[in-house]
């Protein structure tokens, strides 16, 4: 089994992906551990600031140092430059907001996981055709589980993911796998890098929602 079928199949067993960007490296490999020993094991880092490849970085330093069974992608990749400096340091698969083909096909030829996101059926055909195993439906919030029901039967066999307001609550978890989800990407209401006091707990929580939500 490759490095992208190993990342997929752990995103669905762990049935969430969890997502933030923190400009300091510290605290940002503090919010890591917390996750890991809450348990997770494949985490996303978003590109959003001018410190992300720095903090990326040192992320792998820390995951290759004492989390061995962690996988960390990296988001918010729009541009082949983008996706070329994040693979070189390390990153184990690549989540996009847009389907670029240049980024799915850099990806594929290092044999990792390309996750784009997609708003439209048009734009899910794309990514379809550029072989993406996962896409990512954003924004979540503003598509809701309605439009995965809507979709699902032209797209089968495809997985989807969730992401941009997915809610740690029962009713939204269920929702949205009862619509045809096999996991859930969960960004700013699960991880607030200005409070990390409840990290630990509200992890716990949304792994154990998630589980029951399936």
């Amino acid at each position: 089994m490759n490095l992208k079928e190993i990342v997929l199949d752990k995103i669905i067993e762990q049935g969430t992906l969890p997502l933030f960007f923190h400009h300091d490296k510290a605290e940002s490999i503090e919010i890591l551990r917390t996750l890991y020993q809450a348990g997770i094991r494949v985490f996303e880092f978003t590109n959003r600031g001018p410190e992300a490849l720095a903090v990326f970085e040192t992320l792998i330093a820390a995951r290759n140092l004492d989390m061995p069974d962690l996988y960390l992608g990296i988001g918010t990749i729009k541009s082949v430059e983008e996706a070329q400096q994040f693979l070189q340091i390390g990153a184990d698969f690549i989540v996009s907001p847009i389907v670029n083909p240049l980024v799915g096909s850099l990806v594929h030829d290092q044999h990792k996981l390309w996750i784009p996101g997609c708003m439209t059926p048009t734009e899910i055909y794309t990514a379809q055709q550029q072989q993406a195993a996962l896409i990512k439906l954003f924004p979540a919030n503003i598509l809701g589980p309605a439009f995965m029901s809507s979709i699902r039967d032209l797209f089968k066999g495809q997985k989807f993911m969730p992401t941009g307001g997915v809610e740690i609550e029962m009713e939204n978890l269920k929702a949205w796998f009862k619509s045809g989800v096999c996991a859930v990407g969960m960004g700013s209401k699960l991880i607030d890098p200005k409070d990390t006091s409840n990290l630990f707990e509200n992890t716990k929580k949304a792994l154990e929602f998630v589980s029951k939500a399936r």
